[in-house]
């Protein structure tokens, strides 16, 4: 299944981009799924790609200690994207069947420049 502008329109850090920008995002982003029970990351490893939850639940946990629950809209992973040397900080496991788009840093670095606002929105 492809991943539509409407699914990314609902993910906050996105609110400020235009329609033509979404779509062209939508076009760019890499679909990932994960059954409930699979780890999506896990703290303590390398990571380069940034994630954004267009269905399902899933729990996050530091140290393993639930810290909270990512749902629709949620975005995880963004450190990624600004330090590639940085370790993952977190958990992030299925609950339930999860479906993402994914980016790694060197494809989002680009997206950001243009849109600066963004950049603006994860700080």
């Amino acid at each position: 299944m492809a991943i539509t502008p409407q699914e990314l329109r609902a993910v906050s850090l996105l609110a400020s981009i235009q329609d033509k920008e979404l779509r062209k995002l939508a076009r760019e982003l890499k679909e990932r799924r994960y059954e409930a029970g699979q780890t999506i990351v896990k703290e303590g490893t390398g990571g380069i790609g940034f994630f954004l939850m267009l269905e399902g639940a899933a729990s996050v946990s530091i140290r393993g200690e639930q810290r909270g629950t990512l749902g629709p809209g949620a975005a995880f992973g963004e450190l990624a994207l600004f330090d590639l040397s940085a370790d993952r900080m977190a958990t992030i496991q299925a609950d339930t069947a999860v479906r993402c788009a994914g980016m790694t840093a060197w494809e989002f670095k680009p997206f950001v420049i243009a849109h600066p606002e963004v950049a603006w929105a994860m700080l």
